[in-house]
Formats: C-alpha cells, structure tokens, sequence
C-alpha cells in the first residue's frame, strides 16, 4: 500500500470553540451505521438526549436553529464529546477535515478547504507543495470497494497529475524572476489536455493518452480541429466577462448551505456583474494595476491561486478513474480557482485591499458550499461535461 499525503497533514490540530467557523453548523452530519450501533447502546443520563437528537431512519443528526448541530452547545463547544468523549465521535466528526481518496494500492489524504484552520495551513505553503509518500508491503482493507479498478487508467491520470505539478513547480520557481508564463496559462494548457484525454477515453482510444501526455510534456501547444478556442479566449480580457458571469450562474444556481453564501452571491452579482462589460474590465484592469504596483500583494496573490490549484487537482483529478470524467474533474480545479479569484476581486473592491486572512475566508467559504454539497459537486461536474459535449 502506497500513502501520500501533504507535508503539513499530520500537523493539523483542531481549534475547537476559537474556530472562527464552526464545522459543526451548515451541513448535514451523517453517522456511520458501526456508532449508529454503538448509540443505541449507550445508557446513562445521556440516553435520552441522545437518542432524540439523531434522525434514525436518515441516520444523521437532527440540526436546529441556523442548521447547527444538535450537540453545538451556545459556546461552540459539543456536548455529545463532552459526555461521552472522543470515543462518542461518528467517523464524520471524528476525521474532519481530514479526506481520504482510495484507489487499487494506493490512499491518499488531504485536508479539506472547508476547514478555516486546513484552509489556513493549504494557503500559507510557499511555491509548490511537496508530498510526503511512504510505501508498505501489506495492504490496508478499503473502505469503499470499487470492482472493475482501471489500472492503467489510474497510472496515465497519474501521469499526467505529476507532470502537471512539475511544470507548476517551475512556474513557482519562475515566480521569482520576469517569466512571462502565468498560471491561467498553465490551467489553460491543463484544460486543453484534458480535453483531449476525455475524447480518448470515450472513443476507447487509449493506447493515445500517453502521447498527448507527452505533447504536454515537450511543450507542444495542444489543439486539434477537435478543441474549440474556449480555453485560449478564457484569458483574453473581452471574453472573461461572459466566461466568469456564466460560472457565476452556474454556482448561483447550485444548493445552498448557509445563510450567509447567499450575501456573498448577492455581493458578487452587484460589485461585479451588475454593470457593464466595460466596467467589469475596468474593474480587472484597476485591480491588476494595484497587484503591479504591489510586488508583494502580487506574490502572496499569485503563490495563492497557485496553492488552490494543486489544491483542487491533488483532491479530486485521478478520481476520473472511477467515472471517466476527466474534463469534468480538471475543470472543477481550473473553474473553483476562477471564481475565487472573483471573490478576491469583490472583496478587493469591498475594502480596497486584501489580506492573507480575506483569502482564507473567502476559500473555505466557498469550499463549504461545494465539498460538503455531493448534489454540489455533482452538479457542477455535470455543467462542466456539457462543455465537452459542446465542443464535439
């Protein structure tokens, strides 16, 4: 069994009632059916509440006021740990933030964005994230059993994942110098990739997933009479308006978890979609001049969206092995970096600065209303495939 894992993973530690977000709030808590068991059994004083505090037949606990837990004492505190201690946790709460995706030999963890303590510690690496890997011969049971593991398709994602982060590391390195190569580059040239490794893998042409592998390797550009120029005008400034407002649309229409997403939405529409596209570029050109004129606001911005990036791509990219959705996965990193980046510029606008704590709220925001949603997530890799289809 191989592990991986983020180099501060094992350093995370739980801020408890000082979090200035609580986990426990938001969000349905399912409970896993080994502590459903076990909180049948429990007897004591605590019984009662307990067992009135957990919809049985959906397995979750009951939530009340603002969705807070049943447990979520008014100091932000849980009352069930503090009957029962950590042993009375459920696997939700007893593993968040940590996340685990599994394949054939292989797990891999991360922390989730979601997290206001993870989120702090995912944006504060500088250039690229290094991986702690450690091999062992005896293989740990899964938790969830996949039949049919594509083997081979798991090792080219792979691939394809590692030599994008190579070429991410450079970018963090030329970070430091004049390059003129930026990331919306690089996750343009990721799209296009995928792009092409989705059409292999529908038309079962398999055996060409390396080559384009290696065409992005060498640096070749890569287009086809296939690829459309939605990813290339991406970054042109008159098409950015009508790519990002229809993004926007995409997430505004999606479940909402907490009261507060909807006034970020609301800001959002009205600082910068409300107007003119004129205004919107004028909008990204003041900003971009106040980055320019700020090498260090500029550093900290650009080493950011770079640590939501491999974020977003380490987290969900190599799990296309298990429904073919290659694109869908690349876009749900390229896109999630995309709207952040709006928010940046909202809360630019808000306040006439940024901070590092502006980026770490506004991430796990945003985060909290896609990675705790699977109707969420599943929504928006649903909008992302009819990119695809629109491209045939």
């Amino acid at each position: 069994m191989r592990y991986t894992r983020p180099h501060f993973y094992d350093d995370f530690v739980c801020t408890a009632d000082k979090c200035p977000d609580t986990c426990c709030a938001g969000w349905q808590i399912m409970i896993d059916e080994d502590t459903l068991e076990k909180y049948k059994n429990v007897k004591g004083d605590f019984r009662k509440r307990l067992h009135s505090s957990i919809d049985w037949e959906e397995g979750c606990f009951f939530q009340f006021n603002e969705r807070r837990c049943a447990f979520l004492n008014d100091r932000n505190l849980c009352d069930l740990y503090l009957a029962l201690g950590e042993e009375g946790f459920c696997d939700t709460c007893r593993k968040y933030p940590r996340h685990t995706e599994e394949f054939e030999g292989i797990r891999e963890y991360s922390l989730s964005l979601s997290c206001p303590v993870a989120a702090r510690m995912i944006l504060a690496n500088q250039g690229m994230l290094q991986f702690a890997e450690i091999e062992d011969e005896e293989e740990d049971e899964l938790e969830d059993e996949f039949e049919d593991f594509d083997l081979m398709l798991f090792t080219q994602l792979e691939d394809a994942r590692k030599l994008l982060f190579e070429k991410l590391e450079c970018l963090a390195d030329k970070q430091q110098t004049a390059s003129e190569e930026t990331l919306q580059d690089v996750m343009g040239q990721a799209m296009l990739l995928a792009e092409q490794l989705q059409y292999c893998v529908e038309d079962g042409r398999y055996f060409e997933i390396e080559e384009w592998i290696e065409k992005y390797r060498s640096g070749e550009e890569i287009r086809s009479g296939q690829n459309s120029s939605r990813e290339a005008d991406s970054s042109q400034e008159t098409d950015r308006y009508h790519l990002r407002s229809e993004l926007f649309q995409n997430i505004e229409n999606l479940e909402r978890l907490r009261e507060e997403w909807n006034n970020v939405l609301k800001d959002m529409y009205d600082i910068l979609y409300s107007g003119t596209q004129n205004e919107y570029q004028k909008q990204q050109e003041t900003f971009a001049a106040y980055l320019d004129s700020n090498p260090e606001k500029k550093a900290e911005y650009e080493n950011i969206c770079l640590q939501l990036f491999v974020f977003f791509v380490y987290t969900y990219f190599c799990g296309a092995v298990y429904d073919g959705w290659i694109y869908s996965k690349m876009a749900l990193a390229v896109r999630s970096v995309e709207f952040l980046q709006e928010m940046f510029l909202m809360r630019w606008k808000q306040n006439g600065e940024l901070t590092f704590e502006d980026y770490v709220e506004l991430s796990y925001r945003y985060a909290r209303e896609i990675e705790h949603s699977d109707q969420n997530l599943i929504a928006l890799e649903e909008c992302f495939m009819e990119e695809i289809v629109e491209l045939e």
